[in-house]
């Protein structure tokens, strides 16, 4: 993507915490929207969200609003066609990044897949986090409900944002360009934020580097909610160096996991993090599904990325980077609410317990999995696609990259 990305000033953030929260914001913009709206996400359910969704898209598209929707082929796969039909014939145009057919009935697309969660809403309003549309990320009204993130901004990040989207439907030729939307007043926030991405092109290690930076620069404290815990071998030396020069870090992770290997594969970290003096809570309330952080008194981040080798090194991710002590501080306080009310403090003494086969497990899952991407580039070469659709009067646009 021929996209870079710079700090920007005079940004307004907002945290969204959990399902309820985002959905309330996203579907009242979608339902004021004037000219356009551009939605990436990773999974659509037709379920009571989708179906909401589904709902303020129609609406919208009644008003003349044009609309884009991209879902991922492989989160997406099972979204049924009375439901992308009644998008479709409403003049929505809706693309699927990478579809690909199922072999003996399981999806088989399951790297480099379109993880990031965009919504942007007359070039004015814009939407970066980890929360797909569907019922699971409601978890004050269902028990595996998903405990989860998003921000809402406005000022001059939307361009950023908005361009990014644009410019994944341009390269995969689902769009020429996306048109001209009306001048917005300048506006006055606090927030500086810049936007990362993560692709298979230009953009491979952005997202890692901000983490980077911000752990190096860290002084006093450091805070990770994070779902799929198993970083790069950089990441993880930053925060050993951090915690060692007597930065207080602290990682949130799944206690109660939707996916449990990716539980057995953090936990088989604890016992040599917890020797390094970092400090190791598991979430036990709801499935934790944030990738959220925050590095002292001003920088924060949320987004759709893990820190995981799939979200590191192959899927397409998007993150933001805040300078704020506003949100930090909003941040941190709840975070350190959750571990006070729904975490359980992991100890040297749990962590040690069947270390006879976690270390081994440890020592091959580890090396092996940072240098999974690797192993992956030796394959013969993967082009990713996209696939518009269309109403079933007509034959659908293939693209190609």
């Amino acid at each position: 993507m021929l996209v870079n990305f710079q700090w920007t000033e005079s940004n307004e953030a907002e945290l969204l915490i959990n399902g309820s929260q985002y959905f309330n914001s996203v579907f009242d913009c979608i339902r004021s929207a004037r000219e356009e709206v551009l939605i990436e996400t990773f999974i659509i359910f037709n379920d009571e969200v989708g179906r909401e969704l589904k709902e303020a898209l129609l609406d919208a598209a009644a008003r003349q609003v044009r609309i884009d929707v991209t879902v991922d082929g492989y989160g997406t796969a099972d979204l049924d066609n009375d439901y992308i039909t009644e998008l479709t014939d409403a003049g929505i145009h809706l693309h699927v990044y990478d579809p690909k057919p199922r072999l003996f009935g399981m999806r088989t697309n399951l790297f480099r897949r379109l993880h990031r969660k965009i919504v942007v809403v007359d070039g004015d309003v814009a939407f970066i986090g980890g929360i797909n549309f569907g019922a699971d990320h409601l978890p004050d009204k269902y028990a595996m409900g998903k405990q989860d993130y998003g921000l809402r901004v406005r000022g001059p990040i939307v361009k950023d944002i908005r361009d990014a989207a644009g410019a994944l439907l341009v390269e995969h030729q689902a769009v020429q360009e996306l048109p001209q939307i009306r001048a917005l007043p300048p506006r006055t926030g606090s927030a500086a934020i810049r936007l990362a991405i993560r692709d298979n092109s230009l953009h491979r290690n952005d997202i890692e580097e901000h983490y980077l930076q911000a752990f190096r620069s860290a002084q006093s404290h450091l805070v990770i909610a994070n779902a799929y815990f198993f970083p790069s071998y950089r990441l993880f030396h930053e925060l050993q160096n951090a915690a060692r020069r007597g930065v207080n870090v602290t990682l949130i992770l799944q206690g109660r996991p939707d996916m449990p290997w990716a539980r057995m594969f953090s936990s088989s970290l604890y016992s040599y993090m917890l020797q390094q003096g970092i400090s190791i809570f598991e979430y036990t309330e709801h499935p934790l599904h944030g990738k959220i952080a925050i590095v002292d008194h001003e920088w924060s981040t949320v987004g759709s990325s893990n820190l995981d080798p799939l979200s590191l090194s192959l899927n397409l991710e998007a993150n933001l980077f805040v300078r704020d002590a506003g949100l930090n501080q909003q941040i941190h306080k709840h975070l350190s609410e959750l571990i006070e009310s729904s975490c359980k403090r992991i100890t040297t003494e749990a962590a040690e317990k069947g270390r006879w086969w976690r270390a081994p497990l440890m020592f091959v899952s580890f090396h092996f999995l940072r240098h999974f991407p690797k192993r992956m580039g030796w394959l013969p070469a993967h082009v990713a696609r996209m696939e518009t659709l269309a109403p079933r009067s007509r034959k659908p646009k293939r693209a190609q990259e």
